[in-house]
């Protein structure tokens, strides 16, 4: 695969294309296992900042409810379902976190994804 990561660089004359030399991109085009180790990541990433959020957003809620009881009901269950998202965040977390570390395989969390080779 190292074909991906050098380019041929060619200069045109009348006799044709002269290869010159060979020149880097300066990165490497990353595996799949990196490709979905990456947005497995940034999927949990993203699921504690909407918590976060829509924590905040029943904070202000409440705040805002001026002691109407149906609005501190509602600011109410924004809180929980917030709440109830973080923790199930971080124990899918924790969970995920352990397999990885017992069965030593790599599932996206603290290793990355690592697919079975048939042939090296």
């Amino acid at each position: 695969m190292d074909f991906l990561n050098k380019a041929v660089l060619l200069a045109d004359n009348s006799t044709g294309n002269v290869p010159v030399g060979l020149i880097s991109p300066g990165f490497s085009i990353p595996g799949f296992g990196k490709v979905l180790t990456f947005l497995i990541r940034i999927f949990f990433v993203v699921g504690g900042l909407v918590a976060l959020l829509y924590l905040l957003l029943g904070a202000l809620s409440w705040i805002t409810s001026g002691g109407n009881k149906e609005n501190v009901d509602k600011a109410r269950e924004k809180i929980q379902a917030a709440l109830i998202g973080v923790i199930l965040i971080f124990a899918v977390l924790a969970i995920v976190g352990v397999i990885e570390q017992m069965l030593g395989i790599g599932l996206g969390i603290s290793q990355e994804i690592t697919f079975p080779k048939l042939i090296e």
